[in-house]
């Protein structure tokens, strides 16, 4: 790498961040292709995982979703919106649970789902941080959220958080290939 590029590179990461209004990244949203996510001002764009990640995401789906097929619950890929209160407007998880009538709300062109009971991630190096801690701080802000569980990429690994009650959380550790997880929810 020549000196003029390394000066252009730490020029560039010096530089201030674009604070975003909510209005500046709705019209983002709804003028691409691409899914973003809005965080405090800071835009992040929802880039496809990795082959591991899809395939995780997937099959807790698919598992889900069969696990809960006649039983009043359903499961939503990664593509349903969910309202955040803490976080507004509407976040992107990898997926959620529903058990009895989805209740939907309009904004903004969008459907966003209000009562999940499940939120599911699956972690990734670059996310990992954020989704066991500010992420996971937002999402408790959902009334009827229940659970939330964390799935590692690159080892048979489930972190899963369950409400105790309304301001307190408890977690279990799940490892191996032959692991059950028993969803509270």
């Amino acid at each position: 790498m020549s000196p003029s590029n390394i000066k252009r590179i730490i020029a560039m990461s010096t530089q201030p961040k674009h604070c975003y209004t909510l209005e500046e990244y709705l019209e983002l949203e709804r003028n691409s292709e691409t899914r973003y996510e809005y965080w405090n001002g800071e835009v992040y764009v929802m880039s496809g995982g990795t082959q591991a990640h899809e395939l995780i995401t997937t099959n807790i789906h698919d598992l889900l979703a069969a696990q809960l097929a006649g039983k009043g619950c359903r499961a939503y890929p990664s593509g349903m919106q969910i309202k955040v209160p803490a976080a507004p407007p509407y976040h992107y998880a990898d997926g959620s649970v529903v058990c009895g009538k989805a209740e939907i709300e309009e904004f903004n062109n969008n459907h966003l789902l209000l009562n999940p009971v499940l939120i599911y991630e699956v972690l990734s190096p670059s996310t990992e941080a954020f989704d066991r801690g500010d992420k996971f701080t937002y999402y408790k802000s959902i009334p009827s959220l229940r659970e939330y569980l964390l799935a590692a990429q690159h080892r048979p690994h489930i972190t899963q958080y369950f409400k105790k009650t309304t301001d307190d959380w408890d977690y279990k550790e799940i490892n191996g290939l032959d692991a059950r997880i028993h969803c509270q929810a």
